[in-house]
């Protein structure tokens, strides 16, 4: 007697066909309907567009650039963002892009230390020695990018969690100054109707986050910034110069601000930062690997790294700046369970036509810095919460770990309560501890290597990744 051929039972009944699943696509690489995909990509561009313009601005205006060179700006980093976010995306073979609904853009954690270059950079020179250290940088993660999986247990979510509480924290005072006008020089400089148009943004983007719902409660930043700007028109406080001098499309030129100056004190400073977004990329990658069921593995890592890499390079001949992980659009993929990274690689292209139309741009540029101001709070006030919340699950019921966050923080701190404490250093310390989060990063870094590496095995290191 024959015996029945071995396999998985299907429905009864000779007509019934076994369901095919040698097709069946992963959420991850579902393409979806224009009705769904366009959207879904919407709301990952309400989530990163305020987060991808503030590194431009805070820096821009640092340097003193003008309307044009504060367009220009703008739009390198539009453009950037929009091609790593695509490369990341979809990938080139082995060679680089996680192909994970993953967004690249440049990260706020490197707008202090380059501050601080800008400060000790003579006038005409701070742009170039800002973008020599970026293009250095690049290089660094390039080469360390394939390794970095060994070296994540130095960076557990103790040391994370004290950087990412940094930023928030240092970058304070630059919405503050928004706030109260953005010109320190200027004889009305804290007057009273920029600090009534700074509180009517902040109620605003309150009100929306309180009563919004759905997709208006994600885009609540922007209704702020858009609102605000409307009220400010009629007193005179919005300034549409940008919008009529901008061209309508352009390319970015290759070092539009000059030739990158390579200063050993910066490039220090920003490596030292590299890290620190490599850190947050690979933990963004395994935490989207567990939301998307498609596990983030060594290879992954690496490929997701080797693309910060390239694009943070590419950044500093075009005008753009060190490129990372952009965790709110982490939260996005969480919250809304669309998975595919089509859906990032549209909202990736929309970030590349922004960059490629200057005149898109420059409508961000002529928002009051007042406005800026007010939902500038809730942006760098959310990072800081960001690195709280990191820091709760880094086991603070240590003693160890308690001393460790507490001299970290401290030292990072110090340069923000007392910005004249490292006037008498040398100009390479004065560019590392000048800058808050490169000096914390550094003290938690040791501390964690002193307590929890040096002689004994730590309880909370991550343990390290498979290298490619």
């Amino acid at each position: 007697m024959a015996q029945p051929a071995k396999g998985p039972a299907h429905a009864e009944g000779p007509c019934s066909t076994p369901p095919d699943t040698t097709h069946q696509v992963h959420p991850v690489d579902e393409k979806l309907p224009a009705s769904r995909l366009v959207p879904a990509a919407l709301q990952h561009i309400a989530a990163m567009y305020a987060g991808v313009v503030t590194p431009p601005l805070i820096i821009g205006q640092a340097v003193g650039l003008d309307t044009a060179g504060m367009t220009r700006l703008i739009a390198a980093s539009l453009l950037i963002a929009g091609c790593a976010t695509i490369l990341q995306t979809l990938g080139i073979r082995t060679f680089a892009g996680n192909r994970l609904p993953f967004v690249n853009a440049a990260s706020s954690a490197g707008i202090t230390p380059m501050l601080a270059i800008a400060e000790t950079s003579s006038p005409g020179h701070q742009l170039p020695a800002i973008y020599g250290a970026v293009l250095v940088a690049g290089v660094f993660c390039l080469a360390v990018g394939p390794f970095f999986g060994k070296l994540l247990r130095f960076f557990p979510p103790l040391v994370t969690g004290v950087v990412i509480t940094l930023i928030g924290v240092t970058l304070m005072p630059v919405p503050v100054g928004w706030a109260q006008g953005g010109d320190k020089h200027a004889a009305d400089f804290g007057a009273m109707k920029y600090l009534a148009l700074a509180g009517f943004t902040l109620v605003v983007v309150l009100l929306f986050q309180r009563f919004g719902k759905g997709f208006v409660k994600q885009i609540a930043l922007l209704l702020g910034l858009f609102i605000g700007t409307l009220a400010a028109i009629p007193f005179g406080m919005a300034d549409f110069t940008a919008l009529r001098e901008a061209p309508l499309a352009a390319l970015p030129t290759p070092f539009a601000f000059g030739a990158p100056e390579f200063q050993p004190a910066a490039i220090l400073s920003l490596c030292i930062v590299m890290l620190v977004l490599m850190t947050e990329s690979s933990a963004g990658m395994l935490a989207l690997g567990e939301i998307c069921d498609r596990r983030s593995d060594g290879q992954t890592i690496t490929r997701g790294l080797r693309t910060d890499g390239i694009a943070t390079l590419i950044g500093s001949v075009f005008g753009g700046f060190p490129t990372s992980a952009f965790a709110q659009n982490v939260g996005v993929v969480s919250l809304t369970r669309v998975r595919s990274r089509y859906v990032v690689a549209v909202a990736g292209g929309a970030l590349l036509v922004l960059g490629t139309f200057p005149v898109l741009g420059a409508v961000v540029s002529m928002v009051p810095m007042p406005v800026l101001g007010g939902a500038g709070i809730v942006l760098f006030g959310s990072i800081a919460v960001s690195g709280i919340r990191t820091l709760s699950e880094a086991g603070l019921d240590d003693s160890s770990n308690i001393i460790l966050v507490a001299v970290a923080l401290g030292a990072g701190i110090i340069p923000l309560a007392a910005p004249t404490f490292y006037a008498d250093f040398p100009a390479w310390a004065q560019t590392v501890l000048g800058s808050g989060i490169s000096a914390g990063a550094l003290v938690a870094v040791l501390l964690n290597l002193f307590f929890h590496h040096l002689g004994t095995r730590s309880r909370h290191a991550a343990p390290a990744l498979k290298s490619s």
